[in-house]
């Protein structure tokens, strides 16, 4: 018989609306898995277990008095969720991944969370994240380092790395994320994980978490396409404050009616300059590309030109977001080499550098839109370089600049669609001869996830991977 964990997240959902499942049942088997399971893992830096009963409980009573009215609650409503510790939940620690707020307490709820609240999700805790989600690996000072749960001496990436080695783990169906420069992609790949990055404006970064560099956004994880496409659906809209939101929703999970095939163009290697990718990570790209023109659509491969010039300017506005961070100047020493060496170089940007570098990024996402999206409908890539490094393995003892260029030869994909403001998916299709798994990306146009998250939802059909799962399952 299948453990509760086997179902996804809206097989969950279905059977709690039909009454085989209550909320409260639920929440107390991750609460369990996560007591029995997480220590090896190192997913959570808080276990909201009193909210989350009392989510439960409340998300119980409204589904039995829905199925007296014959009311529908919503598609995920009373499934539990697991939150990235950099964003407020009202009564919860959250850290930032620091050890300068360690004991820091929300007194308010990001809209992001409003948001799940309303659509009756219940919240098992907050998941572990690198300092202030700067880094693409998740270790920091304070605790322990995250695992990969499909190798635990690997690293499951960053910088949502707690979220994504939670869902893959089974000790959360669904999570939450945030992604500036792939941090929900990074560790969605990482851990043979959905996910989705969506077009800036689609989830609100308010009330206070606003970016005015335009690189943050929130996105969604989840087992299935369908898991993480329902949560960014439940996170996406306009909320007070807000001044704009991404066109349209998330779309239907199918190839779109009318369409005999979308148009793919194939970028098989970085255009960061110096860096190439890792025969796995190729070869993930070519059995996506191979699955697609079997399925009917077209399949074109081009070649880029490295650049180090948009290397550079999200490094700079990277930085910048880095010492905007505000810590008390007694705090400064507690914070990691690696933030500290960030928050040096943003501290040395002035205003017309950081000027220039969003001017190169909006002539970047011009630039796609007109060298690709007038010719094809979806990009595809590998979504990482390599295949998962070991745990400490950027931030082993060296210069911090050598670990920022290290960070850069792992993920030179991801950040082309922050910079852009544009959509992205990962899925994952192949797992290497050590086990781990490689994902590819999928990449369309400004409010287009309905696109890719039909093609990706075609590709996981095909590959049918969802019943494979790490030893610690």
């Amino acid at each position: 018989m299948s453990a509760i964990h086997d179902l996804t997240a809206l097989e969950q959902a279905d059977a709690i609306r039909a009454g085989d499942l209550s909320p409260t049942e639920l929440v107390c088997h991750y609460l369990d898995r996560i007591a029995s399971t997480d220590n090896a893992i190192g997913a959570y830096v808080t276990v909201t277990d009193e909210l989350a009963s009392a989510q439960a409980a409340l998300a119980e009573k409204q589904h039995a008095d829905a199925r007296r009215t014959g009311d529908y609650l919503g598609a995920l409503h009373g499934v539990p969720v697991a939150v990235k510790d950099v964003v407020r939940i009202e009564g919860v620690r959250c850290t930032n991944g620091s050890a300068a707020f360690a004991e820091s307490v929300s007194d308010i709820d990001d809209h992001v969370v409003t948001r799940m609240r309303e659509a009756g999700l219940v919240i098992l805790g907050t998941t572990n994240t690198p300092e202030f989600a700067l880094p693409c690996y998740t270790e920091n000072q304070i605790g322990a380092p995250t695992r990969n749960p499909w190798d635990l001496r690997c690293s499951p990436g960053g910088s949502s790395g707690g979220s994504a080695a939670a869902v893959a783990a089974g000790i959360a169906p669904i999570a939450h994320g945030t992604d500036a420069g792939g941090s929900v992609r990074i560790p969605a790949s990482a851990c043979g994980l959905v996910g989705i990055k969506p077009s800036r404006g689609r989830v609100s970064n308010g009330p206070i978490g606003h970016d005015v560099t335009g690189l943050s956004v929130q996105g969604a994880l989840g087992r299935s396409v369908a898991d993480a496409a329902a949560l960014l659906e439940v996170m996406s809209g306009l909320m007070p404050g807000d001044t704009y939101t991404a066109p349209g929703g998330t779309g239907p999970l199918r190839t779109p009616a009318g369409r005999s095939g979308l148009r793919v163009v194939v970028l098989a290697e970085p255009m960061v300059p110096g860096v190439s990718a890792h025969p796995d990570c190729l070869e993930a790209v070519q059995l996506a590309a191979k699955m697609l023109l079997e399925a009917g659509h077209t399949v074109e491969e081009m070649e880029m030109s490295p650049d180090q010039g948009v290397a550079d300017a999200f490094a700079t506005a990277w930085s910048v977001f880095a010492a905007s961070v505000a810590v008390d100047e007694d705090d400064e020493d507690r914070l990691t080499p690696f933030t500290r060496y960030m928050r040096e170089l943003g501290r040395a940007v002035g205003g017309i550098e950081l000027h220039t570098a969003l001017t190169i990024f909006r002539g970047i996402g011009q630039m796609i839109a007109d060298l690709f999206f007038e010719s094809y409908d979806v990009i595809l890539t590998p979504t990482l370089a390599t295949p998962p490094p070991l745990v400490g393995a950027f931030a082993a003892e060296i210069d911090q600049s050598t670990n920022f260029a290290r960070m850069s030869e792992f993920m030179p994909y991801t950040p082309l669609y922050n910079i852009t403001g544009l959509p992205a998916v990962t899925v994952p299709l192949h797992w290497n001869a050590a086990g781990l798994p490689i994902g590819v990306m999928l990449g369309a146009r400004y409010g287009a996830e309905s696109t890719i998250i039909s093609l990706a939802a075609q590709l996981e059909s095909s590959a049918g991977q969802l019943d494979r799962h790490p030893k610690c399952w």
